[in-house]
């Protein structure tokens, strides 16, 4: 769908695993519980459009779920007209073929960045963004730091071996719109972990905590945020991230849903935003069954609330 359809809201600046998950249990919740029926899906979100007025060709155009550049967060726009490349701090951006492209910044991301498009007269279009910072919590996991690998040794044996297909799967290109939806909750239910934390495992402190946590009990359905591609499905579970399974939405934006029961996807599938990707579970690094949404662009950690807005349901 065109960025230039509906109506838009222009912003002087605008807001974005290796995965280390060590998570909070639902109260009461138990593994093996018997599934719970999933709901009938929704229409998917309509995509975010940016039209681009003659009075402002001259300029980016933003339109995103937040109103500010920050950490964690993501900024969608429309390059200026007759745009040739565009850059993030001088790293090439790919722009759509309506001109429309994603940008983000990291849990700790600098607090400027520079955004550039070279015009087809040689011209550039710069805007300067501050990014605010966000404020993190510190959380006690009572979960060993190696998640489910039997000891220390054990622990760094499987790990490159895991992180190697993780960046092999983050490293592939897909073709999707669905960075251009507005995102929905894979899950709905309470909230047990939040992104950004800095995590102490059993008294080791450990990687801030790269997602959102939702506990609900083992074997909920859990659905794709947004339309996608499955880059990767474990078919064993992982030290710290248990079953897991990465869906890649296009433009470098992926999805990490981590400690599922079981999943229902391959790689290679394409997904529709509300589709039934597999139920939640407990595996990996995890205390109690929940579902760890996590998301990243390029290099770039980000908070899931930035797109799918306060949790309901």
């Amino acid at each position: 769908m065109s960025f230039r359809r509906f109506g838009i809201h222009q912003a002087a600046a605008l807001p974005l695993l290796v995965v280390a998950a060590g998570c909070v249990p639902s109260a009461g919740s138990r593994d093996g519980a018997a599934p719970v029926p999933s709901p009938p899906p929704r229409s998917p979100q309509p995509m975010v459009s940016v039209p681009r007025p003659a009075a402002i060709l001259g300029d980016f155009v933003f339109r995103g779920p937040i109103v500010r550049a920050q950490q964690g967060s993501v900024l969608l726009g429309v390059v200026p007209d007759r745009t040739r490349t565009l850059t993030l701090d001088g790293k090439a951006i790919p722009i759509a073929a309506d001109g429309g492209f994603l940008i983000a910044f990291d849990r700790d991301a600098a607090p400027n960045a520079r955004l550039v498009a070279t015009v087809a007269d040689g011209r550039q279009v710069v805007r300067n963004l501050v990014v605010a910072s966000g404020t993190w919590r510190l959380e006690h996991i009572n979960a060993p730091y190696r998640g489910s690998a039997a000891n220390d040794g054990d622990f760094e044996r499987r790990r490159p071996a895991e992180l190697a297909q993780i960046a092999a799967a983050r490293g592939r290109e897909v073709a999707s719109d669905g960075w251009k939806q507005r995102f929905r909750w894979p899950v709905t239910g309470r909230l047990s972990g939040f992104f950004g934390s800095q995590r102490i495992y059993q008294g080791k402190p450990g990687a801030y905590h790269s997602g959102t946590d939702i506990a609900v009990p083992a074997g909920t359905p859990f659905v794709a945020p947004a339309d996608g591609v499955v880059v990767l499905a474990a078919d064993v579970p992982f030290t710290l991230e248990g079953y897991l399974l990465i869906v890649d939405h296009g433009m470098g934006l992926t999805s990490a849903f981590l400690h599922c029961q079981r999943l229902d996807v391959r790689v290679g599938d394409r997904v529709v935003q509300g589709q039934a990707l597999g139920t939640v579970g407990q595996t990996g690094r995890a205390t109690g069954p929940h579902m760890h949404w996590g998301l990243k662009w390029r290099d770039a950690r980000l908070d899931p609330a930035q797109l799918a807005g306060p949790i309901t349901g």
